[in-house]
């Protein structure tokens, strides 16, 4: 089964880590991609521009690079980079994170033999060294039980997801909608009618713990929540008292103190 693997690049990203994840998706998988797709969302650094041209030595024609000349954000950056993808199946990939050798092959396994059209699966979290793990991300298995987590919490973990391509775009495919791109997909594609599952087990390393709070807390981040559960109640996904519900819960998080913040989210982990 012929895949793609789709990533997003950005300037701020760290070289070192960006080169530890192609490692991971493609000098250590058990079944390589048959193509590595890169968004370069704006203007580079130097230092990222000499990681990606050894990585196109390495990997020569399998590897395609689409240049955006400015920051156009992950939602369109993904957008745009589906459409390049040659294959049905895309592998979504973040540039610092870390999948196992086998991931590929696992969820090619369960897209083969189960009726469903996205795959994703549990995620490790680490903050600097990926050995040392601080907390798993388990996430329900079956696509009913999925459809209604998702009316409370994402239900995939994205940087580990499969997909159809066709499906996604069915959809509508990625949007703009800061800090909810692959959240607001996924509940477009359910409400299309789209198979979820997840893999109980974790299959990639995720360099967030702790950090992902930061970006992912303070007033700025909440009204984006706002609107994004907006849209929920605007598709019908979620009924007017789970969308009070949602924000009241949703927002207070977002704006509490950071050390009470690290608290929750340690006990949300296991």
């Amino acid at each position: 089964m012929k895949f793609s693997v789709l990533l997003s690049i950005y300037h701020k990203e760290k070289p070192d880590y960006f080169d530890r994840c192609m490692q991971s998706i493609w000098g250590e998988q058990t079944v390589k991609p048959n193509e590595i797709v890169i968004v370069e969302d704006g203007r580079l650094t130097e230092e990222l521009y000499i990681c990606l041209g050894e990585w196109e030595k390495k990997i020569g024609s399998s590897l395609k690079r689409i240049v955006l000349k400015e920051n156009k954000g992950l939602g369109k950056a993904l957008n745009i980079g589906v459409k390049q993808c040659s294959y049905e199946f895309v592998a979504r990939m973040d540039t610092d994170d870390i999948s196992y050798p086998y991931r590929f092959e696992k969820q090619i396994q369960v897209l083969r033999n189960k009726d469903i059209d996205i795959c994703s699966s549990w995620v490790n979290e680490f903050e600097l060294d990926e050995h040392d793990i601080t907390s798993c991300k388990k996430l329900p298995e079956h696509n009913l039980e999925l459809i209604v987590y998702a009316k409370k919490r994402n239900p995939l973990n994205h940087p580990v997801v499969m997909y159809k391509k066709s499906i996604v775009q069915n959809a509508g495919g990625y949007k703009d909608m800061p800090g909810f791109e692959d959240y607001y997909l996924w509940v477009r594609m359910m409400k299309e009618g789209a198979k979820f599952y997840n893999i109980q087990e974790p299959l990639v390393n995720m360099r967030a713990g702790y950090g992902q709070i930061e970006r992912r807390s303070g007033l700025k981040y909440a009204i984006s929540e706002l609107k994004f559960q907006k849209e929920l109640l605007k598709l019908k996904f979620i009924t007017l008292s789970e969308f009070i519900q949602n924000i009241t819960i949703r927002f207070i998080s977002r704006v509490l103190p950071k050390y009470l913040l690290k608290k929750i989210y340690s006990r949300i982990r296991t």
